[in-house]
């Protein structure tokens, strides 16, 4: 099955994505993770506040198959999370890249941008 590679956004070989908007960096998983993953019942994310770091843990989603760690594709500050999450994970599910985003992070490093993959390069990861 083909998955879902919006052009504008720029991914981690780990399968989470990554939209700016403005100064800031929103994150959330690919279509192909929340594929692989299933039907998505519980989603772990930091605390606004907290720092996350490029290609660290920074919370757990849970399906009907499988935990898996969510991976940060920058290193920053938390500045938002989305509460619609913790009562309805199932969002991830029904739209990965729009409704159901994870965080907002303030990016502290530039060049951290520079070593994620383009819309080219995931979908050859992962459309193989």
């Amino acid at each position: 099955m083909s998955s879902s590679v919006p052009a504008e956004l720029k991914y981690t070989k780990e399968h989470e994505w990554v939209k700016r908007e403005g100064a800031l960096a929103v994150v959330g998983i690919t279509d192909h993770a929340q594929h692989a993953l299933g039907d998505i019942v519980f989603v772990e994310l930091p605390k606004v506040g907290a720092t996350v770091t490029c290609m660290k843990p920074f919370g757990t989603v849970e399906s009907v198959k499988a935990a898996s760690d969510l991976f940060s594709p920058l290193t920053g500050k938390v500045v938002e999370v989305n509460p619609a999450l913790s009562k309805a994970p199932e969002t991830v599910n029904q739209d990965c890249y729009g409704a159901g985003w994870m965080l907002k992070i303030q990016p502290s490093n530039e060049a951290e941008f520079n070593q994620l993959l383009d819309d080219k390069a995931y979908g050859a990861l992962v459309n193989k």
